[in-house]
């Protein structure tokens, strides 16, 4: 008897933080991974570490002509893509609107909204032959506004809308679509967010029991491996220690 070939994701931002550790758990659990993301160097290692189930492409994802190609020059056996996480993503930036960059803001635009739509668009005729399964990976900052926020809520809360509009349209295909939205996690986030403030990224984890990017890779785990009857429309995170802030109040005098 003939042994079936193993379901095939597809995840964007691999080499660190949630999407390094989807690919591993994925990996771990038969999965074949294209793994994405801009650093070769951690690409290349990530394949070292998961052998030949793990196929890297190494582009930038708001290149629309890269993505385009690293598909296109997909191998005929991870071609029949099961699973999309789109997980690459970006904050920028802390300061209030007033103050903030618009580089950083057009940068967040460009990860966070219009790559991931330009992918999904790219791979929905696979989902749907497949009957595949589409897991994005939004924020609490789309649904809870917080000083700094600002665009970054932005590209979160048109991810969460984007998620719901397809289950819509995808309605009859068998194509499920989940929006996975985290609260506080450990991973090079902030880092990147406070362009490379190590001591900024120390405080805001000191002491509070953040999620950690594993168990991220567990909710996508758990969402791929239900039942093809089973749709997670949305999956909010956060760690026991944090909850929803409080109003803000200016006073006068």
């Amino acid at each position: 008897m003939d042994t079936p070939a193993p379901r095939t994701a597809l995840v964007t931002g691999a080499t660190a933080g949630f999407g390094l550790a989807i690919a591993r758990r994925l990996h771990a659990a038969g999965w074949q991974v294209i793994a994405t993301g801009r650093r070769r160097e951690r690409l290349d290692a990530l394949q070292t570490e998961l052998g030949e189930r793990l196929h890297p492409a190494c582009f930038d994802i708001r290149d629309a002509d890269a993505q385009r190609a690293a598909l296109e020059a997909l191998p005929a056996g991870f071609r029949d893509i099961d699973l999309l996480v789109n997980n690459a993503g970006l904050a920028l930036g802390t300061r209030p609107a007033q103050e903030a960059q618009l580089a950083d803001w057009t940068t967040m635009i460009a990860t966070n909204v219009t790559a991931l739509a330009t992918l999904t668009h790219a791979l929905l005729p696979t989902m749907i032959r497949r009957r595949g399964a589409i897991v994005n990976i939004s924020s609490v900052a789309g649904h809870y506004p917080y000083p700094g926020g600002n665009v970054y809520g932005g590209t979160k809360a048109f991810v969460s809308q984007f998620s719901l509009g397809l289950r819509s349209d995808l309605h009859g295909t068998g194509v499920r679509v989940t929006s996975i939205e985290p609260g506080m996690a450990e991973t090079e986030f902030t880092l990147v967010r406070t362009h490379g403030d190590q001591a900024a990224s120390d405080r805001l984890y000191a002491g509070a029991h953040p999620l950690r990017a594993d168990d991220i890779a567990e909710a996508v785990h758990w969402i791929a491996h239900l039942p093809a009857h089973v749709n997670i429309n949305r999956l909010e995170l956060m760690p026991t220690t944090q909850s929803f802030a409080g109003f803000q109040v200016a006073r006068e005098g």
